[in-house]
């Protein structure tokens, strides 16, 4: 398991004159993460357990004259341990005044430059092995210039998943020259651990050119590239072209370091946002936002992993300002993608992204991707022939005809085929500068058929509980609401969660509302759902102004509910629609 740490950070001030020079030290430190699980036949699989501790052993501060040096100001000890297999290193960057890459100690009079030279007035940094700890494989180990971009200072490579640690104290050199006027002058240094030790972390925030919104991927091994918006005084964000392996994309923030800012503010992919575009015109700059990554705990499939981890979230009701502390990500083990996960109002955890699942009938031929889904569902053909090209086999939702022969529903009735359209899921995509673009994060397109997994001449309020959401989840309900469901059947095995059942908890009715604060809801983090657009007539239509979501429940033989999503108003899955459309769904825990 190897990623960037998700981190809290320790802030250890004190100060020096010079007459006295002020030091800060920064450090960001990782929580540990040591649950595990274990099955009957003993195995067992270990969490990242990743840390930092630090201690003050010496006063951060001292008073000199003009033309002196002073050296061994100031001792830090960090100890890191980390039992990734890649290693973990710690990097150093100036932070004074809190600003990335600032190296200089700020007085009232002027400043002081980061250096060595003694001609001139400079101080540098020095980072040793610390007594009583073993030393680092890399250690830059004499007085070198504070520096402007993060620095690799120290690292260790384990190549073992046992912990390793490690111990490293940080010490500080100052010169002031004959001219150098007395003041108090403060300097800072951030430091960061990372792991595995080849990753290096994000400099700082991104710059972003006035009137522009600029959305940054937050990381470098980011697959997608997306081009900047225009600034107005409200305006919808665009969703996410970015993607990244064993991670969850769970939103915007408009802090860089959202992890550790207790100021960030978090956005879904698709928010409306109230700006005062004088903060980002003129000589202002542009607004950046940062994609907001989650780290897989484990396979959507695994039930008591998604318990413990679900039970682990903060609900984020309509009077809770949401955080980090109400998402998750887990993994599909059919096909390794990786979604994001929120414990919404309902109390229910939901994927809050897309359903992309694209494997082709011959991926399936011993029925693999339907496991545990019971009826009659097989597998899903090749998407990527057009929706109307009936002589063909694609886009086609198989089954099983009770004699162990395939059937192409598709070949022989086109209203059960499901294109996806959205041909930019792979590593190469291109930008999504338009909101009608193709883009990663709107998923992939599905009949009604195809959702449920089932070709059942479903009638008025029937749902079926077999689909193609992962084992142990489910297709919301829709229709009409109907106490703390929402339309199905009455026995308590599938008395599971609805679009309008989260609607009500989300401050709605559980009906077709008319104005923009009720769409509002459904877009804003961690909420997030898209204006994805639908399938039909041989095209993508609506993608960026309308969202369509399928529910798992009927209202005729020929049609559906499902929730439809403008910008001025939402019906929270009562709308009806013909079952042949192409549509996005959304998965919730759920039998």
């Amino acid at each position: 398991m190897k990623s960037n740490i998700k981190c809290s950070e320790l802030a250890i001030t004190s100060s020096l004159v010079l007459s006295t020079l002020f030091i800060g030290l920064f450090l960001l430190s990782s929580p540990s993460n040591a649950d595990g699980s274990a099955s009957a036949n003993a195995s067992v699989t270990v969490a990242e357990a990743c840390s930092m501790s630090t201690a003050n052993t010496a006063p951060h501060s001292t008073t000199m004259v003009n033309n002196d040096t002073a050296e061994n100001v100031g001792v830090t000890t960090f100890t890191a341990t980390c039992n990734d297999p890649g290693g973990l290193a710690i990097y150093a960057i100036g932070y004074s005044n809190d600003e990335y890459g600032n190296t200089n100690m700020i007085g009232t009079l002027g400043n002081i430059a980061t250096g060595t030279n003694d001609s001139t007035s400079n101080w540098s940094m020095k980072l040793m092995n610390a007594d009583g700890f073993t030393a680092p494989d890399f250690l830059q180990s004499t007085y070198t210039a504070v520096p402007s971009t993060y620095t690799k200072v120290a690292a260790r490579n384990s190549n073992t998943t046992d912990a390793t640690s490690f111990g490293v104290s940080a010490t500080y050199r100052f010169h002031t020259s004959a001219t150098q006027p007395a003041d108090t002058y403060v300097g800072k240094v951030k430091y960061t651990m990372v792991h595995p030790e080849a990753k290096t972390p994000q400099d700082g925030p991104m710059s972003c050119n006035s009137g522009k919104i600029c959305y940054s991927p937050s990381a470098n091994d980011v697959v997608g590239t997306m081009s900047t918006q225009n600034v107005s005084s409200s305006v919808t964000l665009l969703p996410s072209n970015f993607s990244r392996t064993g991670y969850g994309f769970a939103g915007w923030s408009d802090k860089f370091d959202y992890a550790t800012n207790p100021e960030a503010k978090f956005y879904g992919p698709n928010e409306t946002i109230t700006l005062n575009t004088a903060d980002y015109t003129g000589t202002n700059p542009g607004l950046s936002l940062y994609a907001v990554w989650v780290k897989s705990q484990g396979n959507l499939q695994d039930s008591a992993k998604v318990a413990t981890v679900c039970n682990s979230l903060t609900a984020a009701t309509p009077d809770i300002t949401p955080t980090l502390s109400s998402v998750s990500a887990l993994t599909d083990s059919r096909d390794n993608n990786t979604y994001a996960i929120a414990k919404l109002a309902d109390g229910k955890c939901w994927m809050i992204e897309n359903m992309r699942l694209d494997n082709t009938n011959s991926d399936n031929t011993t029925g693999a991707l339907a496991q545990g889904y019971g009826g009659q569902f097989v597998g899903l053909a090749n998407p990527e022939s057009p929706w109307a090209d009936n002589s063909t086999a694609a886009n086609s939702l198989y089954s099983n005809d009770g004699a162990d022969n395939t059937t192409n529903i598709g070949t022989t009735n086109a209203g059960y085929r499901f294109p996806r359209y959205n041909n930019q899921n792979t590593s190469d995509r291109a930008s999504a500068p338009a909101t009608n673009a193709n883009t990663y994060s709107y998923g992939n397109y599905y009949t009604w058929a195809a959702v449920i997994a089932d070709t059942t001449n479903y009638t008025s309020g029937d749902h079926n509980t077999t689909s193609i959401c992962p084992s142990g989840w489910q297709i919301p309900l829709g229709g009409t609401s109907t106490g703390d469901i929402t339309q199905g059947p009455a026995d308590a095995a599938n008395k599971v969660g609805g679009f309008s059942y989260l609607d009500r908890k989300m401050g709605g009715t559980g009906q077709y509302q008319s104005t923009a604060a009720d769409s509002l809801r459904w877009r804003k983090y961690p909420v997030n759902f898209l204006y994805s657009g639908r399938v039909g007539g041989g095209s993508v239509r609506s993608r960026g102004s309308n969202g369509y979501y399928w529910p798992s429940t009927a209202s005729s033989r020929n049609d559906a509910y499902y929730l439809n999503l403008y910008s001025t108003d939402v019906s929270p899955g009562t709308s009806i629609s013909s079952k042949y459309f192409g549509r996005t769904i959304r998965c919730l825990m759920g039998s």
